[in-house]
């Protein structure tokens, strides 16, 4: 058998430590035909539109 990284008495040991942060409701994503339109758009249409903002993006 090879060797293993540490000892496994330490598995685990940052997540046990983490904070249990409950999950949040999102909003569905779309899905099939949808989603397919979704990202067509996102992709293809509105290609132009972030071009307007100046280099630096909204920073003032």
């Amino acid at each position: 058998m090879g060797k293993v990284h540490g000892s496994l008495a330490r598995a685990g040991k940052v997540r046990g430590q983490t904070p249990k942060v409950p999950k949040q409701e999102k909003k569905k994503r779309p899905r099939g035909r949808a989603m397919k339109r979704m990202k067509y758009n996102r992709r293809f249409v509105n290609v132009g539109e972030h071009l307007a903002e100046p280099e630096g993006g909204l920073a003032d």
